[in-house]
């Protein structure tokens, strides 16, 4: 027996993330940079090979954080994908940074590498990539044209914990890597991030931006007799509570991710037919990335299959939602594009639809979804 409609997320809890929360309400520190804010911390350095992290309350927060540390004149431009979310842009602008927007691969909605080079001039200071849906960029390659141009690269691995680049963790690779922990995410404290810094030369002015610009951590840890304003800065630290989630939630990762990774393998299995007979489109996987089993999504023939397509889902009892719509197309942004047409970005957000995919769906329901799908087609045909 089903529920009354499949929602297309639902957050879960291990359960012993409770606990961790009530350990630190007794620790007696529950403000941020407490003792499970180092736990996590440690837990992520270790497990991904990140230089140093810094908790924050987004992943919206890590990318200020980041946009912060390298100093931003009016004028610096940024290449990102334009097929993101508006967290990846707004940092920079918010720096009065000029954003050049590119194109995504024909196959895949991460960026087009190949299409960069043509966007840098001597005002470039950033290549952010994406790694949409888990699934890693071409991080040779990119690494390759930012240390030919002297760039620095941020990742955006807001989808991609546990994701990886040939064996390297995703956020590890890039000067900086910005990770989120929303309720959507495999790893979730309901809202939450973390900054990674790969790149040493910026480890300790991070740690005073993250302090409101204080040298206060270097107080606590005897380094300085008395603390004071040093930097710019904000307040990016979340409560220890959160961090005791995140703590929670990163002891049961294996677990999640194999259920999750079961999920999408299913969809994967049952809907290639559809693909093999051209009806639709499925994720596709490079050979250098692995799958995280963090979104499953279908890409249909056009814009108005996609709509009728979610129509007809959650008209038998499915939530199926679209994605992002191209930033360089948005009410705000439009104005201020240079005017290139991104053909690939545009086509992912016509034709892109989103299946549900949460820890808690049991694989009977994954099979009834599929074949809601399958019977689109059928009805369409009949």
């Amino acid at each position: 027996m089903t529920p009354m409609k499949i929602p297309f997320n639902k957050p879960w809890f291990a359960g012993n993330e409770i606990q961790h929360i009530v350990n630190a309400a007794y620790s007696g520190h529950i403000s941020g940079n407490g003792s499970y804010t180092k736990k996590c911390h440690a837990l992520f350095e270790e497990r991904y090979g990140i230089k140093k992290c810094f908790l924050t309350t987004s992943c919206t927060d890590a990318f200020e954080m980041a946009a912060l540390l390298i100093d931003f004149k009016p004028g610096d431009e940024v290449i990102m994908p334009s097929f993101t979310f508006v967290s990846t842009a707004n940092p920079f602008i918010l720096r009065g940074a000029t954003i050049r927007f590119a194109d995504s691969l024909v196959n895949h909605p991460n960026i087009d590498v190949d299409c960069i080079e043509s966007l840098i001039n001597h005002k470039t200071r950033v290549i952010v990539i994406v790694h949409y849906a888990g699934v890693a960029v071409d991080m040779d390659s990119v690494m390759a044209l930012a240390n030919k141009h002297n760039l620095i690269v941020i990742e955006d691995a807001a989808h991609a914990v546990e994701s990886t680049y040939k064996g390297k963790a995703l956020g590890s690779i890039g000067h900086f890597g910005a990770f989120s922990f929303h309720e959507t995410k495999n790893i979730s404290t309901g809202e939450g991030g973390m900054l990674a810094i790969n790149d040493p030369a910026f480890i300790k002015r991070a740690e005073i931006i993250w302090e409101k610009g204080t040298d206060r951590a270097a107080f606590f840890r005897g380094e300085v007799d008395k603390y004071g304003w040093v930097d710019i800065g904000s307040s990016f630290l979340p409560s220890d509570l959160i961090a005791g989630v995140l703590f929670g939630q990163m002891q049961q990762v294996d677990v999640i991710q194999q259920k999750r990774i079961e999920i999408w393998n299913r969809y994967y299995q049952s809907l290639k037919p559809l693909q093999q007979k051209g009806l639709l489109k499925i994720p596709h996987l490079p050979d250098y990335a692995v799958n995280n089993g963090h979104l499953f999504y279908l890409q249909m023939p056009d814009e108005e299959s996609r709509n009728n397509m979610i129509d007809y889902l959650n008209n038998n009892a499915v939530q199926a939602v679209f994605h992002y719509l191209p930033l360089h197309k948005s009410k705000f942004f439009a104005s201020r594009h240079d005017g290139r047409d991104l053909p690939n970005a545009d086509n992912f957000a016509a034709t892109l639809l989103r299946l549900p995919l949460f820890y808690e769906l049991p694989i009977s329901f994954v099979d009834m979804i599929s074949s809601k799908v399958i019977g689109y087609f059928q009805e369409d045909q009949s």
